[in-house]
């Protein structure tokens, strides 16, 4: 959503009210001024009225004008994007084990560094949420389901995710699609046994998808779902891994676009990372956000609040400078 916007744009068409305002009032004040020209002597004027109240009466009328408009745009409810932070939150970690995972570009090898940054982003996540872990190279699998017992999430990512479990194929839709299952059966071991809602899926890949369904529509399901994707690009075009049959060097670059496009099209962050520290950065920061959702929170007291001061402020100044209301 944008920073920020009005529930009810329509109202807005009631500001053409205070232009009005300045408009006829700009009109009476020239006439105004020019009969007083033509009728009044102005060294006369003078010595009656020496102490006229001259702009200041101008001064309150664009005020009140002023006013007039900040409680219009009161009423047509104004609101920004604010931040609010849920209890409880889903997550799930989908981790490339694909077989470019053993690219040492990254020190000590890409797959080594994603196991430490996974862990560590477990330590950032706020008390409460629930981490799921599904692992993906040729084909996707749940390694836990959604928990908040992050101890047990943090042995089966060191377990599992390691150089001897790499596979062929990326099958990044189809870990997308796991997730999204994992995340909307609201079968999740807590301490309290209470179904959470869906939460968010933290996909961290250095491909694009090889086999299994694509990304378009595993992005779709994530969508109609309500769950975000974030990815993390991890990795650099240099990588490269050696040809099991004796062939050499592999290159295996990182596409970024394809993850990018994915997370644009859930409504998640497109992240990446060309370094273990980076990695464990994004993780880092992905951990601290993952249970804050923007929502509109409504401003229309403060616009009231405003234009009720400044009313007052014009009736003060008016009195105390020509002894009458504006």
């Amino acid at each position: 959503m944008n920073d920020f916007g009005f529930l009810e744009p329509a109202r807005l068409l009631l500001l053409a009210v205070p232009g009005a305002l300045i408009f006829a009032y700009a009109v009476l004040a020239a006439q105004r001024r020019r009969y007083a020209l033509r009728f009044t002597s102005v060294e006369m004027l003078e010595r009656v009225a020496p102490d006229r109240p001259g702009w200041r009466r101008h001064v309150t009328a664009l005020a009140l004008v002023l006013a007039v408009s900040i409680i219009t745009l009161a009423f047509a409810k104004p609101v920004v994007a604010g931040e609010v932070e849920e209890s409880t939150k889903l997550v799930v970690l989908a981790i490339d084990t694909s077989i470019s995972m053993e690219a040492e570009d990254v020190s000590p090898s890409r797959v080594d560094a994603a196991r430490d940054a996974a862990i560590a982003f477990l330590d950032s996540v706020p008390e409460g949420v629930a981490v799921g872990v599904v692992a993906f190279d040729g084909r996707a699998r749940e390694l836990i389901a959604p928990t908040s017992r992050l101890g047990a999430v943090r042995g089966v990512i060191e377990s599992t995710i390691n150089a001897d479990t790499l596979g062929e194929g990326t099958a990044i839709g189809e870990a997308v699609y796991l997730g999204v299952s994992a995340l909307s059966s609201g079968q999740v071991s807590s301490p309290t046994d209470e179904p959470l809602s869906p939460g968010t899926i933290v996909l961290m890949s250095d491909g694009d998808t090889t086999m299994g369904r694509p990304n378009d529509e595993a992005a779709s399901a994530a969508r109609a779902a309500g769950i975000p994707v974030h990815t993390i690009a991890f990795g650099t075009d240099a990588g490269t891994i050696q040809d099991p049959w004796g062939g050499g060097a592999i290159p295996v670059p990182v596409n970024e676009a394809a993850l990018e496009q994915l997370a644009h099209q859930t409504k998640g962050r497109a992240l990446t990372a060309q370094t273990a520290d980076q990695l464990a950065d994004v993780y880092e920061e992905l951990g601290r956000s993952v249970t804050v959702e923007t929502e509109e929170v409504e401003v229309a007291d403060l616009f009231a609040g405003a234009g009720l001061a400044i009313l007052v402020l014009a009736g003060v100044g008016s009195l105390r400078w020509s002894g009458r209301l504006p």
